[in-house]
């Protein structure tokens, strides 16, 4: 089985920061990985119906437009079994608990642990794979 990870922030490096540290793991197909830098083009992706099976998204907070939190609820309508997990340079309390409050499977912190986010990856992939 193919399997997608939509990763949604406005800032065009983070692309770039995903592409190298994933590296290996996109180069032996183990994943595929899909970048939107918007939310609204992030819900193109989630309401795609052909290609890869997504299986989890991240999507930053802040972001002009349509903030991630915003985003959440639409992308669990759509697809209420895809997990997102946001992602913020403001940790704090409140945001952590107005987002899990709202649905998303985990808030992660600016910097980006990858150690952390390659474990809920494998998570996700064992999920998919059964």
């Amino acid at each position: 089985m193919s399997v997608l990870i939509l990763v949604v922030d406005d800032e065009p490096d983070v692309t770039d920061l995903f592409r190298q540290q994933f590296r290996r793991e996109l180069r032996a197909g183990r994943f595929a990985m899909a970048f939107a830098h918007s939310a609204a083009e992030a819900l193109e992706h989630v309401t795609a119906a052909d290609g890869p099976s997504l299986i989890l998204v991240f999507s930053d907070i802040n972001m002009p437009g349509m903030s991630g939190l915003e985003l959440l609820p639409l992308v669990r309508r759509a697809r209420p079994d895809v997990p997102v997990i946001l992602i913020t340079a403001y940790g704090d309390p409140q945001t952590r608990e107005k987002a899990l409050a709202s649905g998303a499977a985990g808030l992660l912190d600016k910097p980006i642990d990858f150690g952390a986010l390659r474990s809920e990856i494998d998570v996700r992939l064992a999920a998919a794979t059964r």
